[in-house]
């Protein structure tokens, strides 16, 4: 289970097991203690799907992590690539910060060792991204990591490395 350490965080493979602990309430069997907020709702939704989909596919499971906070050692967050590599060998990034942890970077800094960890990987040519056009936050984080907009529309902006 690879970890990737990066100044103030530690990334970390987050299982199908982690997911089902989570889901039970048994917060004992995860590696670290959440933060408050930790998960957020959205991505709390997509555990059965995940957890279904890593059962059928085992290998996608490398793609997902969480972010812990080395000095507060706790879960602060996610962030992956869904499902891994697709058949052009492009990869799409999507991540998320607790309120609390939020504006000092953490995003940043996990997007951009992730990227480059990404694009590492075998079958790897690219990695995008999706973002809604008033979320002004994310636009700065996709555009620190190195991606840049390829396309806009009043829904979405599509973002490339």
């Amino acid at each position: 289970m690879p970890i990737i350490e990066t100044e103030n965080l530690l990334l970390h493979t987050f299982t199908k097991e982690m997911m089902k602990a989570i889901l039970l309430h048994q917060p004992e069997k995860l590696p670290f203690k959440q933060a408050k907020d930790w998960p957020l709702p959205v991505y709390l939704e997509l555990f059965p799907y995940k957890i279904d989909r890593f059962t059928v596919k085992p290998e996608e499971e490398s793609w997902e992590w969480i972010i812990i906070h080395k000095k507060d050692k706790v879960i602060i967050g996610d962030i992956g690539f869904k499902g891994g590599p697709n058949e052009k060998g492009e990869i799409d990034i999507g991540y998320s910060i607790v309120p609390e942890y939020r504006g000092k970077g953490y995003a940043t800094e996990s997007g951009k060792a992730l990227v480059q960890w990404g694009l590492f990987q075998q079958n790897v040519k690219k990695v995008t991204a999706t973002c809604n056009p008033h979320n002004l936050a994310s636009k700065r984080v996709l555009e620190k990591i190195g991606l840049h907009i390829v396309l806009e529309t009043t829904e979405l902006i599509y973002w490339s490395s």
